[in-house]
């Protein structure tokens, strides 16, 4: 058993922080890779890039880069042509990079002009893999913390049963746990502090609410309240969650969500 792997050419492994999580609108604010060849060598560089917007609070409050950090960065269109010529040649891997990083790292190609694309690249998912190995089903979890089988998955007795059995399971071989309500509450809670609705249809950009998707993504919603009401009208004819529609229809007769402030502020 080896813990190498076979290379025909390079494979990039990358990570991006950013300004928040929405490709349309959010800009790339730090990238640093790691370029491995197929004789073994290594390469490795980090860059912080200027964003050109503010840096969100709740964006510098995970990877700590601030405004005044990437001041005097390079843009992206700045950095863009060199980065596509040291990637070209490789393929690429990270965590999580199919759905996060590799369409940020596109969509920012592309505000700068480069062509790029990671179609004809072969990817290493690590995420991808980590759930593949550890299946987040009900049934792997009580394997995993139990010892032993599920009988009678997916009936609603054995699966409630299971489910008690697995967090029993999980105090007893994690003490960092909480063992308190209100600390379990905030350690279960893994919701987006930028979400406005428990969906993300709406997300808080600074004190703004933004469309989170379809073809109005990144755009505010006082904007869309006049510019595209029809969008709003839309919403409400369909099938989404109530509290989705209850924004949608505030903002009709311009009632719009007010940013709690932390306590603190």
């Amino acid at each position: 058993m080896t813990n190498e792997i076979t290379l025909e050419k390079p494979v990039v492994f990358f990570d991006i922080e950013s300004t928040g999580t929405n490709i349309g609108k959010d800009r790339i604010v730090e990238i640093s890779v790691i370029k491995i060849f197929p004789d073994g060598r290594k390469q490795s560089n980090t860059r912080r890039v200027n964003p050109e917007m503010h840096i969100p609070e709740a964006a510098s409050a995970i990877h700590g880069i601030y405004d005044a950090d990437v001041a005097d960065a390079p843009k992206f269109r700045d950095i863009a042509q060199n980065l596509k010529n040291y990637i070209a040649d490789s393929d690429l891997g990270g965590y999580n990079i199919v759905k996060f990083d590799i369409p940020m790292l596109e969509a920012e190609f592309a505000r700068a002009g480069v062509e790029y694309s990671a179609d004809n690249c072969r990817i290493i998912d690590v995420f991808n893999i980590f759930c593949r190995l550890y299946p987040r089903t009900l049934s792997a979890a009580y394997e995993f913390f139990c010892g032993k089988k599920l009988e009678d998955a997916h009936s609603a007795a054995a699966d409630t049963q299971a489910t008690l059995d697995v967090f029993m399971g999980q105090l007893a071989k994690h003490p960092e746990i909480p063992r308190n309500m209100d600390e379990l509450n905030e350690f279960c809670d893994n919701s987006d502090p930028d979400a406005v609705d428990r969906n993300r249809r709406f997300k808080w950009s600074g004190d703004d609410v933004i469309i989170n998707f379809g073809k109005n993504a990144g755009a505010k919603l006082a904007d869309i309240a006049v510019e595209d009401p029809g969008f709003l009208r839309w919403i409400l004819r369909s099938d989404f969650p109530n509290d989705v529609k209850k924004i949608a229809s505030d903002a009709l007769v311009g009632i719009f969500p007010v940013r709690k402030k932390a306590p603190d502020a």
